[in-house]
């Protein structure tokens, strides 16, 4: 939606997000992409996670009327960092609209599990030699891919949530409990 201009005569660009955002759960599959379905969830776009690794938790607005907010994305990136090597790199926006995008349609106030966001070429190389489900081109070493847990949703829950972004890749990894989310190419697997 664009400002002012579109929006019709009566109703106040809020009113109609409001409006918007009450049908976004039943819509969320006609988008084209996570940032799509975001601009039907109000003004503010909000992440929570935690790492059991480092102990960390976040919850942060790091988007307010059509803008992200920089120290907020800078937080997110050191977050998600490679934490074996305290590697910091800027995550996507795109891979935190689709991570947002689905909680939003989980309905939970339960924050994410991170178990990876960014990885460094090295933490991947041994991530690799220890796992066959380890790609080689991860879009993790671009700070393109996240994957997480949820522990009040199942995998399947949080799979179909992010597929019905549509906006990348979303693959379900059963023995490990995790969801694999990413900016990359639209596409699905069980790893």
């Amino acid at each position: 939606m664009t400002d002012g201009d579109s929006t019709p005569r009566g109703l106040s660009r809020r009113g109609v997000l409001k409006a918007f955002a009450a049908t976004a759960i039943t819509a969320a599959p006609t988008y084209a992409g996570a940032a799509g379905f975001l601009r039907g969830g109000g003004d503010v776009r909000r992440l929570k996670m935690y790492n059991g690794r480092t102990g960390e938790t976040m919850d942060t607005i790091y988007w307010i009327e059509g803008d992200y907010i920089k120290d907020a994305l800078n937080e997110i990136n050191a977050f998600m960092r490679d934490w074996r090597r305290n590697e910091v790199r800027t995550i996507d926006t795109r891979t935190i609209d689709i991570m947002a995008a689905s909680h939003n349609l989980m309905d939970t106030s339960e924050p994410y599990m991170l178990l990876s966001g960014y990885r460094s070429p090295a933490t991947n190389a041994m991530l690799r030699s220890r796992s066959g489900g380890v790609a080689k081109n991860s879009l993790h070493m671009k700070g393109q891919a996240a994957d997480l847990r949820i522990g009040n949703r199942s995998i399947y829950q949080m799979a179909k949530a992010a597929q019905a972004c549509q906006a990348g890749g979303v693959g379900v990894y059963r023995g490990s409990n995790f969801v694999h989310m990413d900016c990359g190419v639209v596409r699905q697997w069980n790893g």
